[in-house]
């Protein structure tokens, strides 16, 4: 404001001195009299230089009048300008544990979360982020939520599908030929995000609120001892996964069984797993795959739209200011960019590290293959539509999907296409 004063001072003076006029004035007498034409010819000698000494004291008097009422009036009105937007709000720290290992890459992602929380509100809401087992296991923190032990989770829908197979949905559902960032689109504006809170509060009558970050990738088929050419190379293997692609890989004829990225290695070891998948090269890698498997199938329908849920106690969340409510939410949506960006660097990198460095035969999984488990979706929707609120899910992403991807199918360019022109033999 000290600036703002100066500057009209400034400017006041120099408009005098070039124009030889005076600034405006509040009334006639503050202005100067009239001078004879005599007096400005400066013609009589003596009077002359009087005159013009009673000019100057005159016009550094009224400018000093003027200048007085200029700066009583700017910071008359410095108090009227409005001020930056500051956060009234009180600082508040709430507790969130993830469902993944401390050295995962899904924990960067969470801390990407937590960063633009915190930067967004001005340091006012803070999110201490602890990795899975730190106050609960890793498919517990729904239920620590729920009952206040946690204020918050970075998970997955399907870690939960225990309790409603609907869960699935909105992380590990059919694939009607929308990718994962499509479906987060239907979760955004084709009445996802409605059906989920209608699931976990109506339904389950949970007291939850939840937010979705993160189009993940397709997720591979996985690691196997040898490749995998046709449906039945897969029937009798021991293999873990979650959610849905539970039902779907059963329908295919596997043994199927649910367990944390940390604990499948250790399962592979001991005879318990024969196979396994768990999301991305990233993950895969840094919890040991490549020592224990050099067969890694790329591509399949078993969980190809999946997302990470971030959830929060719900009397927590209504107990903050409506600031920090939608920065809550709005930061799952800007982590969305920082999240995926990392995803395509790092996978991409591992996967190339994986053939090259460890030695890793890496395969597209058969379209023969990929066949089969459309049709292990066709028999698990056949049945489990029968839940109303099951089916309504599923009908309202049909319907978004043969309209999206219709669109997005017609219009995108062929990739695929691209890539073999100006890298020939890469794609196998």
């Amino acid at each position: 404001m000290s600036c703002y004063i100066f500057s009209l001072v400034f400017q006041s003076e120099k408009l005098a001195g070039k124009q030889g006029v005076e600034a405006p004035y509040r009334n006639n007498k503050d202005a100067p009299q009239p001078i004879s034409s005599t007096e400005s010819t400066g013609k009589l000698g003596g009077k002359s230089e009087m005159t013009e000494k009673s000019k100057t004291d005159k016009g550094v008097a009224t400018r000093r009048r003027f200048l007085t009422g200029a700066a009583a009036v700017t910071a008359g009105a410095a108090t009227t300008v409005a001020m930056p937007n500051v956060s009234r709000a009180q600082t508040v720290t709430l507790k969130m544990q993830g469902s993944w290992g401390a050295k995962s890459v899904f924990t960067d992602m969470a801390q990407q979360y937590v960063e633009r929380v915190e930067k967004m509100a001005g340091g006012r809401l803070k999110i201490d982020y602890l990795p899975a087992g730190a106050v609960v296991k890793a498919f517990q923190v729904q239920d620590a939520c729920n009952k206040g032990v946690l204020d918050g989770a970075h998970s997955v829908t399907a870690y939960w599908y225990g309790k409603n197979k609907a869960a699935s949905l909105f992380g590990t559902g059919p694939v009607f030929g929308c990718n994962a960032a499509q479906i987060l689109a239907w979760i955004h504006f084709g009445g996802g995000k409605e059906l989920y809170r209608e699931l976990v509060q109506d339904v389950l009558k949970l007291n939850l609120v939840g937010f979705f970050a993160m189009p993940m990738p397709t997720q591979p088929l996985g690691w196997f001892k040898k490749k995998i050419n046709t449906a039945d190379d897969l029937k009798g293997l021991k293999y873990p996964t979650v959610g849905l692609a539970t039902d779907i890989m059963q329908g295919m004829g596997l043994q199927v069984t649910q367990l944390p990225g940390g604990e499948i290695v250790p399962a592979l070891e001991r005879g318990v797993i024969e196979a396994f998948e768990y999301n991305n090269p990233t993950s895969d890698s840094r919890f040991g795959a490549q020592d224990v498997s050099k067969t890694y199938m790329m591509g399949s329908y078993h969980q190809a739209a999946e997302f990470f849920e971030i959830i929060f106690n719900k009397a927590r969340f209504d107990s903050l200011p409506a600031e920090h409510q939608a920065i809550l939410e709005y930061a799952a949506e800007a982590a969305n960019t920082a999240n995926y960006a990392t995803a395509m660097d790092n996978y991409s990198r591992d996967l190339q590290k994986l053939m090259k460095e460890s030695g890793v035969n890496v395969y597209r999984t058969p379209e023969a293959v990929m066949q089969e488990q459309l049709k292990s979706w066709d028999t698990v929707l056949e049945s489990l539509n029968q839940d109303a609120f099951f089916k309504k899910v599923v009908d309202s992403q049909r319907e978004w999907s043969e309209r999206v991807a219709f669109y997005d199918l017609m219009n995108s360019a062929d990739y695929r296409l691209a890539y073999n022109h100006y890298f020939p033999g890469m794609l196998k």
